[in-house]
């Protein structure tokens, strides 16, 4: 029998390092990669609120993570038996954001807000959107330390929220949220930091730290393309977080990679 791309990169991976092998998922171009996102995103957020009555999720931003989104209003407005996800018992946090006005293009809430939350009637209460520059935070320090407020707030013990699904975009260096290689944000403690002289553009952001990001039952990595090949490879070969901050995105219950074949190019067991 032979076995799925993602299953053959994923025995591969097993036979050389003696940690948890995340699951791997191979699709052939990035627009079946969102889609296949999309639908497993609803289900995974569909059995959170038969468990809990709610879900949260973490959005990302980025192309793959946009179009995610896109799909998943599609999926909302036409449900799979048994999928039909709740949209006002969803909470819905970030990953990062620009410290930018909030009519900015920039800015992933309005992104997101285009494609999917505006669509699909998540109660305003339940958007957790981090701040814009034009909010009254006079610096993206002080918009940090209130979305750790607003996290502690929804905790219902200790400092974060329960996040059922963490969605992560990565860069071709090998950042996620905007968590950079050897920046101070990929040391620091906090669950919520301020991002200064960020060497992607906008320059001034705030970010989940990796307590906040590896607090999530599910951590997501949706990568495409062939420019971030070799930064998969390095980060499931067990790259310093340090250098690569995408090899410490893990969850607590499990750490995804939905991939396009693309970006699993370099991976061992990719052209088996």
């Amino acid at each position: 029998m032979t076995l799925p791309p993602g299953d053959r990169i994923a025995a591969r991976l097993a036979e050389r390092t003696d940690g948890p092998v995340p699951d791997v998922v191979v699709e052939p171009d990035a627009e079946q990669l969102a889609r296949a996102a999309a639908a497993a995103l609803v289900a995974r957020l569909t059995a959170a609120q038969a468990v809990h009555g709610t879900a949260s999720v973490v959005l990302t931003g980025g192309g793959v993570g946009t179009a995610v989104l896109r799909h998943v209003a599609g999926l909302a407005e036409e449900p799979a038996p048994g999928q039909d996800l709740d949209w006002t018992a969803v909470d819905v946090w970030w990953g990062d954001e620009r410290f930018v006005p909030a009519d900015d293009d920039e800015r992933n809430e309005k992104g997101a807000r285009e494609a999917l939350l505006d669509r699909v009637g998540v109660p305003a209460e339940r958007v957790h959107a981090m701040p814009a520059a034009d909010a009254g935070f006079a610096t993206p320090e002080d918009a940090a330390e209130w979305y750790a407020g607003q996290l502690a707030a929804a905790a219902e013990d200790g400092p974060l929220p329960r996040f059922d699904v963490l969605l992560l975009g990565m860069g071709p260096e090998g950042h996620v949220a905007s968590v950079f290689p050897r920046s101070p944000a990929a040391s620091d403690e906090r669950p919520v930091v301020a991002v200064r002289d960020c060497p992607k553009p906008p320059p001034t952001r705030v970010s989940l730290g990796f307590p906040a990001i590896t607090s999530a039952e599910e951590v997501w990595l949706l990568v495409s393309g062939e420019g971030k090949a070799e930064a998969v490879a390095a980060a499931l070969g067990g790259a310093d977080p340090l250098d690569l901050p995408a090899a410490g995105a893990r969850g607590r219950r499990a750490t995804r990679w939905l991939l396009d074949a693309a970006a699993a190019s370099g991976l061992p067991g990719a052209e088996d």
